[in-house]
Order: C-alpha cells, then sequence, then structure tokens
C-alpha cells in the first residue's frame, strides 16, 4: 500500500479570491514545500513507469528549490501572483499524489491511459516552474534583494537542516544574478570543506553536480573558479567519481584547462587527476582533447611551475593505456619533459621526471628514445654536487636514471660518460646522510649491472666507501654494502685492490664474530674471503689475522663457505702457519 495521502489546507486554495492573511498564506506555502518534499521521497518506492517518474521527481526537486528561495521576504507586489499559482501547484501536487497512489497499488486502468496522465502532469510542472520564475524575478533571475536568507546550519544540525541549506544553494547558483551565484558557490565550498555530509548531500541532489558542471563553463570567472573548486572537492571522494562522469564533467574541465583563469586551472587539473587516478577514465579525457590540453600547457614558459607538474601527474595516470601513450610520444612529450627537466622550477621538474619514469618503465623503445633526446644527459646533471638542486629532485632524477639505463650496457655506459660516477661517489664521501644513503643505493644497484660499471667503480674508489658503510647502524645497509663489495671483488683487478689493504680483510674477520650482530652478513662477508682467498697474499694475511678464529668456528658449525675458506688455507704452505695460531 502507498504512503497515506497528507491533507493541505484546501480551504484556503479553492480561489484566487480567497481573502487570507499573510501568515495564512505564509503558512500555506510551507504546507505545499512539505508535501512536494514528501511526494518526492514516496516517488522512490514507485517501481513502475520509473523513468516517467524520475522526470517528475526531478521537477517536484526544482520546483520545492524555487519556492523555497521565495517563501519568504518576497516584495508585496508579488505576493498575489505568486498565491494564485499556488493554486494551480497544490491541484497539480495533488494529482501526482493521486497517480502515484495507483502506481504503488497497480490500481489503474490500463497503462496507455496511466502513461499519458502521467505526461500531462510533467508538462502542468513544466508550466509551474516557468510560472513561477517569471513572477518572483522579472529578469530571470533571483537578485539579493528578493532572495531568503537561510543561515548556515550550525556543527550537529539534522541531516535534513543540512539538505534544506544545500536545496537553497541549489536554487541560488540556479536563477540567482551573477552575484547571489557567486556566494551561493562561496558558501558550498565552505560546508563541504568543513563536513564531507554535505558533500554527499550534493551529490545526493544530482541536478547540483549537473549545474556545477555547466557552472565551468561560465563567461564569470568567479563562478568557473568557485565551481572548479567543488568539483576537485567531490572527485576527492572514490564512490562519486562515477556521478561526476556521468553528469559530463571532463569535458568543461578540458576547457578550464585551455581556457580558464589560473585557479580554476589548478583546480580543474586536481579534478582531472584525481578521476584518472585509476587509469579506467582514460579514454573519456583523451576523447575529448585533454591530452593536448595539457602537454600544451606544459610547455608553455610562462605558465605555473605548480599547474605543471599537476599536468604531468595526470598525464602519468594516462600512460597505462599503450594508444594514448603512442599518442603522447607522437605530440612531444618526450622533448617537453626533458625541456622541464632542464629548467629551475622544481615542482615542474620532478613532475615532469615521473611522468617520464612512467613512459619509459618497461618499454625499452620508449627508453632508446629519451636517451636519444638526451633524457639521461639531463637527469645527471641534476645530481651535479656543483648543482644547486633539492634533495626531493635528486631523489627523483636518481630513481628515473636508474629505470632508465641500468637495464642497458650501452645507457650505463653512457652514464659513466656523463661523469654519473663521480657525482655519486662525491655525494657517498662528502653528502649529508640523506643524500649519503641515496647515493649509496643507487651505487649498490650500479655494481650489479653489468662487469664494465664494476671496473669503474673499482678504479673510481668506491670500494673504500662501500667497507665504510659495513659498519653503518642500519643492518639494511649493513648487508647491502658487504653484498656489493662480493660482487665488486668478481673482477680480478678489484679483488687484487681489495686484499692489498690489510684493514680490509682483518675488518670483515672481525664482522665474523657473532657478537659483532652481523649474523644476516655472513653470507656475503665470507663470499668476499672466498673470492680473495685465490690471492696467495690474501690467504697470507687472512692466516695472519687475530680473527681468523672466526672462520674456524664458523666452520665448526658446519657454513660451507667458511670450510672452503679452512680447506684453502690448510694447504702445506699454510697448514704449519695455521697449526701454530689456532692451538696456541
Amino acid at each position: 500500500m502507498g504512503e497515506e495521502q497528507k491533507p493541505i489546507n484546501s480551504c484556503n486554495c479553492t480561489s484566487s479570491s480567497t481573502t487570507t492573511t499573510t501568515a495564512e498564506e505564509d503558512d500555506l506555502h510551507r504546507q505545499i514545500i512539505d508535501e512536494i518534499e514528501s511526494l518526492c521521497t514516496l516517488s522512490h518506492s514507485i517501481r513502475v513507469f520509473s523513468v516517467k517518474w524520475q522526470v517528475i521527481r526531478k521537477k517536484l526537486e526544482e520546483l520545492s528549490s524555487m519556492l523555497v528561495a521565495a517563501e519568504t521576504r518576497r516584495p508585496n507586489h508579488h505576493r498575489r501572483p505568486l498565491d494564485d499559482v499556488i493554486v494551480t501547484i497544490f491541484n497539480t501536487i495533488k494529482e501526482c499524489r493521486n497517480l502515484a497512489s495507483s502506481c504503488i497499488n497497480v490500481s489503474y486502468s490500463g497503462k496507455l491511459l496511466m502513461q499519458s496522465d502521467l505526461d500531462k502532469v510533467i508538462s502542468k510542472l513544466d508550466s509551474a516552474l516557468k510560472n513561477v520564475s517569471a513572477i518572483f524575478s522579472s529578469s530571470g533571475v533571483v537578485t539579493g534583494d528578493l532572495a531568503l536568507v537561510v543561515l548556515k546550519p550550525s556543527i550537529g544540525s539534522s541531516r535534513e537542516d543540512m539538505r534544506f541549506y544545500v536545496k537553497d544553494l541549489l536554487t541560488r547558483v540556479k536563477i540567482g544574478d551573477t552575484q547571489m551565484k557567486i556566494q551561493a558557490l562561496i558558501s558550498l565550498n565552505e560546508v563541504i570543506f568543513e563536513d564531507e555530509k554535505y558533500v554527499k548531500i550534493v551529490v545526493e541532489i544530482g541536478d547540483f553536480v549537473i549545474l556545477l558542471s555547466n557552472c565551468l563553463d561560465s563567461v564569470e570567472c568567479r563562478i568557473q573558479e568557485e565551481a572548479s573548486v567543488a568539483i576537485a572537492m567531490i572527485s576527492g571522494f572514490e564512490s562519486y567519481k562515477g556521478v561526476l562522469l556521468v553528469s559530463g564533467v571532463i569535458g568543461p574541465l578540458i576547457r578550464v584547462v585551455e581556457n580558464g583563469s589560473l585557479k580554476a586551472k589548478k583546480f580543474a587539473i586536481t579534478s582531472l587527476e584525481k578521476l584518472t587516478e585509476n587509469g579506467d577514465n582514460a579514454w573519456a579525457l583523451s576523447a575529448h582533447g585533454g591530452v593536448t590540453a595539457l602537454l600544451n600547457l606544459c610547455s608553455k614558459d610562462e605558465i605555473d611551475a605548480e599547474l605543471i607538474g599537476s599536468c604531468c601527474w595526470v598525464l602519468r595516470n594516462l600512460v597505462g593505456v599503450e594508444e594514448i601513450k603512442r599518442f603522447m610520444i607522437e605530440e612531444n612529450a618526450i622533448s617537453t619533459c626533458i625541456k622541464l627537466i632542464k629548467g629551475r622550477d622544481e615542482v615542474a621538474q620532478i613532475g615532469a621526471a615521473e611522468f617520464l619514469q612512467s613512459m619509459v618503465s618497461g618499454d625499452e623503445t620508449v627508453r632508446q628514445l629519451v636517451v636519444k633526446e638526451g633524457g639521461a644527459r639531463a637527469l645527471v646533471r641534476i645530481i651535479d654536487p656543483k648543482s644547486n638542486f633539492s634533495f626531493k629532485s635528486r631523489e627523483t632524477a636518481l630513481r628515473v636514471i636508474e629505470n632508465l639505463c641500468f637495464s642497458s650496457v650501452d645507457h650505463v655506459n653512457l652514464l659513466i660518460n656523463y661523469g654519473f660516477m663521480d657525482n655519486l661517489l662525491y655525494f657517498l664521501r662528502k653528502g649529508d646522510a640523506s643524500i649519503q644513503e641515496l647515493a649509496f643505493k643507487s651505487a649498490f644497484r650500479l655494481c650489479g649491472t653489468s662487469e664494465d660499471a664494476r671496473k669503474s667503480m673499482g678504479d673510481g674508489g668506491f670500494m673504500v666507501e662501500f667497507v665504510k658503510f659495513l659498519e653503518a647502524k642500519s643492518y639494511e645497509i649493513r648487508e647491502m654494502a658487504a653484498e656489493a663489495l662480493s660482487i665488486m671483488v668478481l673482477v680480478h683487478k678489484n679483488r687484487k685492490k681489495f686484499a692489498s689493504d690489510e684493514h680490509n680483510i682483518g675488518l670483515i674477520l672481525q664482522l665474523l664474530d657473532p657478537k659483532q650482530g652481523n649474523s644476516g652478513n655472513f653470507k656475503f662477508l665470507l663470499s668476499i674471503l672466498l673470492s680473495i682467498s685465490s690471492c696467495n697474499h690474501a690467504r697470507r694475511k687472512i692466516a695472519n689475522s687475530g680473527y681468523v678464529k672466526n672462520i674456524e668456528n664458523l666452520a665448526n658449525s658446519g657454513v660451507s663457505d667458511a670450510k672452503k675458506i679452512v680447506r684453502k688455507l690448510s694447504t702445506n704452505r699454510f697448514k704449519s702457519m695455521l697449526n701454530g695460531i689456532w692451538h696456541s
């Protein structure tokens, strides 16, 4: 059964000539607004003719918003015409209520007849909307003098009060003059930033999202800006992104990127970044010319660096679609990024580097293009100690260099020619703790790229620095240093250089003592000793070390590499020496 019909005080609406007091007219006005709200709620439970009822509900909501705006403080010369219209509205609402009851109870005589009746009601609602709009605004808009001032609900107010306030703002944006629209949008942004419950209410009132989308195309700069702010806020909620897309927001956002004010552009790009985070909406943005618009913005010298950085992050979200990535490359995205990386603006530089990294990831062809166009050289320049770039820029540059070049021997050789190893070595020796650790980790990965790289690193003095990190506070760093050295000494020249320093051998033997807390590093430390023990002078130094007992203890514990080292030390040449050491 449907909701019981609420009676409306029809005695006050029988004719336009009925004499009523102002208070009675206002009570009736409020009563009809409440009835429309009730009918909108009831319409959600109707399961037949759902499309037509959706249309009816939207028109009822719009009519309610207009009546709310005109509820009080309307000029006296507008009271009688508006009251005359309310009589017609009352009859239409009553007819809607009866049709709703028939649809809920499925008590209508025929589908065709019901469809016809619903169409007639829709037509009457259209007429009512036009009449109300015409009466309380001779110019077609509501001005500040005519508007009802609805106070913002206090913290903890009911959802009904919050919804009432949002619907009032909707009306002001929809039919207000320019200043009223601006103020309503400002008020909207205030509440949605204060309490996300308002965001949900805005989204539930579907017309509001569509209206905000339309405001993005406004010729009034402030309206466009405030609408951009609101949409950026809504786009931050994963569950509401679909509503924005269905409301057609992508096209207007891109037009703002192309022609909007700086503030509007910033918030429009923020919205696009959030809407493309999962990549599912990449095609929607591309179809509206978004890729070209963003790349064009990145190529303009006078544009704000923060804006360019945000553009790069949106573009980065799109590269997962192969066709779009190829289009970006055709549109000179690589050269645009390299130009930004060569610039001095940190935000733009970092955004471009990260965008470039996304393009080269897993794509050898693109890697070749980037290196060919000077991308590697531009990135190496950022980590030049003589330059004045920030830690964040250098951190990003190192990460992109590794992704771009470390998988190719030829590219690693180019890095060496560009002075990359000299830059790393400088920061290993003289950098502060944060940049030193970055340089160390990059050097660790570099030594695993090729034998040529290991030879160059050995000649450059990297092994001395790796030895220092064997005693770092961080277990992770100590283990990485041991592993790096175990890789470096695989090169004969490096092995001889390492073994020539008694301090190196003594330190490693000392660290093999479990009391040193390096048990996790034993594998790599023993690997180092096993490699250098192929040299006679290294075996002699190991045997003469005061810590050689540590190897024997590990061998007795069944550690394979320790046993191998002991066997190498136990040749006839060293046997008597070891016996003297171990049995003294």
